[in-house]
């Protein structure tokens, strides 16, 4: 209420300082031809109250004006048809210029949604439609595994890892795409949190013998309030990556003060990387090096748990390893 009767004087300066020059005006003539001003005094208080008393109506107009427009504005969303009625040509032709651009917003906006729309369409339709020469494939490379030559068979599970490599790009494809509606899919439940994490080794479980990795991992007795699918694509993200950059080594498990861990010893991150590496497309010193990161998979994790209302950070020093922390649990609801 203060800020507005001073936004309110600011606005009505000029006629504020017209009013006093006029006063001060005949002020001085008077004062410079000695006229006795006991005969204009009185005039002169009756004019100040009579604008005393134009200005409180015009600001009680100016304040209920205020509020209409504030009121207009929370109803944007439905159009700015109900606006108050102009005063004055200027302001009609403000709210005609406010229509027009509202109109061309809602014209932009159909454009894009129509535009998006299509593209999810086709890149889902080509993630279904790669899925059956990726599935042909594992077929074939299946019936060369009876093969007795051991330098055929070491080729054939090499390709078999690459071809889950290629699966697993193209599965990211597809949840890059369905994070946009990804509300509408989330389904809470309380799950053990051991189950979860079995389902995202077992899927990496070839990946751990073919490159000799030690998966150290005693399942511990847990319950989180998430979402199965989500939760368990976060992980097996996580284990992707730090199966990707773990030559030689470990990669553990566990649970420390409350947050689960997944620690490798791996090539780690440089500390200038570590503030940017959620940023979307944000590959690092070490992707660049190795040309293996997309800058995606991260970005996919830190949304995911941002959406499920969990929290991920990450610690890490070069040569040294990499620990991710993912602390599930959900802030408490305040009733009021």
């Amino acid at each position: 209420m203060r800020n507005l009767f001073f936004r309110f004087l600011k606005e009505n300066k000029k006629y504020i300082c017209l009013y006093a020059g006029f006063v001060g005006a005949f002020a001085v003539i008077f004062k410079l031809y000695n006229i006795r001003t006991d005969a204009v005094k009185y005039a002169f208080l009756l004019s100040l109250f009579w604008i005393f008393a134009y200005a409180v109506t015009d600001f009680i107009r100016y304040k209920r004006r205020h509020e209409e427009l504030i009121m207009s504005e929370r109803r944007a969303v439905e159009g700015f048809e109900d606006m108050p009625s102009p005063i004055g040509i200027m302001e009609e032709d403000y709210q005609r210029i406010i229509r027009e651009i509202y109109k061309d917003k809602l014209e932009i906006e159909s454009r894009s949604r129509i535009s998006r729309q299509e593209m999810i369409d086709y890149y889902s339709m080509w993630v279904h439609q790669v899925k059956t020469p990726i599935a042909a494939l594992r077929v074939l490379l299946q019936s060369h595994e009876q093969t007795e030559s051991e330098e055929e068979l070491i080729l054939v599970r090499e390709m078999k890892m690459e071809l889950f490599k290629v699966e697993q790009y193209v599965e990211m494809v597809l949840t890059y795409l369905r994070m946009e509606s990804m509300s509408s899919d989330l389904v809470f439940d309380v799950y053990p949190l051991d189950k979860l994490i079995r389902q995202a080794v077992k899927k990496y479980s070839q990946m751990f013998i073919m490159k000799k990795i030690k998966l150290n991992y005693v399942p511990f007795d847990k319950k989180v309030l998430t979402d199965e699918k989500w939760l368990v694509f976060v992980l097996e993200q996580l284990l992707s990556n730090a199966l990707k950059y773990t030559k030689e080594g470990s990669i553990s498990i566990y649970e420390e003060e409350g947050c689960l861990i997944i620690e490798d010893t791996g090539i780690g991150i440089y500390p200038e990387d570590l503030p940017r590496v959620f940023e979307k497309g944000f590959t690092g010193y070490n992707g660049r090096r190795d040309r293996k990161s997309t800058g995606i998979g991260l970005y996919l994790c830190k949304t995911v748990m941002d959406r499920l209302k969990h929290s991920l950070w990450i610690e890490s020093e070069p040569d040294k390893g990499t620990k991710i922390y993912l602390n599930l649990e959900r802030p408490e609801l305040q009733m009021e």
